[in-house]
Formats: C-alpha cells, structure tokens, sequence
C-alpha cells in the first residue's frame, strides 16, 4: 500500500507517449500494491499560475505575518506541496520539449521548490527538506539524447536530477522513450522496451 502522486505534463491529452507509459505504470504499481491511493496532478490540463512579483512576495513572507491576500497567493503552492509530503512514490510524465521540460511541469517545480520549506541553506550548503520519496519519471522524447552525439543537448534528465534532488528527491528513476521521430518502427520498438522496463520495474 502506498501513496502515489501522478503528474502529467503533456500539452497533448491523446497520443501522448509519456501519459501513456506513464498511466500504465501508474496501474500496474497501483495493482501490484492493493489499497494504494493515486493523487493525479494533470499540470497541462489545469495550468498553475506563473510565479510573479506578488507570489514571491508573499513566499517570503513568514506565516503568521502574511495579509489575507497573501496567504491566498500562497494557497496553491502549500497545497502542492502537502501533495509532495503526502507521497511514498512520485511518478511524473514529462516529455522533452526542445531539450527540456514543458512550462508547466517547470511552474509546479516554481512551486514545489521553496526556500525555508523544501530546501534550506546553511553554512555548509543547500539542504533539501522533502526526504525518503521514491520518484519515476517518464520521458518521450523525439531524438535519442541518452547518449550518443546529441547527449550534450540534454537538458531535460539533467534539470529535472538537479532541482528534484536539490529539494531532497534523489532516488530517482529515469526511463526514457527516445526516437519517436523517426518513424513507426522507432516508435514500437521504444515502447516495448519502456513497457519491459516498466514490467522490470513493478516486479522489484
């Protein structure tokens, strides 16, 4: 049993390849765990607010001396982040859009990602505060970046290491479904070896 917190960050809804590796591995830990509770966070689907003068303001503003208007500009972060600390295991479907990640899954991190509650700093560096998650993401990406000549244009798998763990998060898993773009036959074969690994995956 275990609580599971899903985001999806594909602006396409069908014949996304990530929400659909990610949701069948989503139901096949949720299946091999009886009881399990999945908490969806379609970021795509129901976008959160960029960050801006106002939000950080009130971020930085301690608690109990925030206005009313304040602490409703705080609202959605305290609630993503309650989601974040309510989580055994995070998985996150995130493809990559031009060598990163898409907006929208970069504005939960905005976010998620908050000094003096997720992360701190201290005389000996950052210190990430959201401790002992399990977190799987699941990419598609078009080319193949995981190695070979276009590894240095990867700044998707990158990114999403860097801050997840900055934050706290660093058992992370990656699996990748690259080449997409190059042809059907790229396509099937990319998914079989995700929905193996995937198989691989719920069995341990």
């Amino acid at each position: 049993m275990a609580n599971i917190l899903f985001i999806n960050s594909s602006a396409r809804n069908s014949g996304s390849i990530s929400r659909q590796v990610a949701g069948e591995f989503v139901a096949k830990l949720q299946a091999s765990q009886p009881g399990s509770v999945v908490v969806e966070r379609d970021v795509a689907a129901n976008p959160i607010p960029h960050l801006d003068e106002q939000k950080l303001g009130a971020f930085f503003t301690p608690a109990d001396k925030r206005s009313a208007e304040q602490q409703a500009l705080v609202k959605v972060s305290e609630e993503l982040i309650a989601e974040v600390n309510a989580a055994d295991i995070i998985v996150i479907g995130a493809p990559m859009y031009n060598f990163s990640i898409t907006s929208t899954l970069k504005t939960w991190i905005d976010h998620v990602a908050r000094a003096g509650v997720t992360f701190k700093y201290t005389e000996t560096g950052p210190v990430g505060l959201i401790q002992g998650k399990k977190v799987y993401v699941f990419t598609s990406r078009g080319g193949v970046y995981s190695e070979g000549p276009a590894k240095v244009m990867d700044f998707h798998e990158t990114y999403l290491r860097a801050v997840l763990g900055f934050i706290g998060m660093t058992d992370v898993t990656f699996v990748h479904s690259e080449g997409l773009g190059m042809g059907e036959a790229a396509v099937e074969k990319a998914i079989a070896q995700t929905r193996e690994t995937i198989g691989t995956l719920v069995a341990a």
